[in-house]
């Protein structure tokens, strides 16, 4: 007689993947953040003004 193997994960085992996948996603998104924050981006010196009459002429 041959024994046979279960293959099925436990409904257990895989909430537990499930959860610690979901938790490293987070703490990367996180991290991701504060990385972000500490790069300062340059912000234009003067603010530009678009005259936009003559396309709304042509329409």
């Amino acid at each position: 007689m041959q024994l046979k193997y279960n293959r099925q994960p436990r409904l257990g085992s895989s909430i537990i993947k499930i959860l610690i996948k979901l938790l490293l996603i987070i703490v990367i998104f996180i991290i991701a953040i504060f990385l972000i924050e500490k790069v300062s981006f340059p912000s234009p010196e003067k603010k530009y003004q678009i005259d936009v009459t003559n396309e709304i002429k042509k329409l």
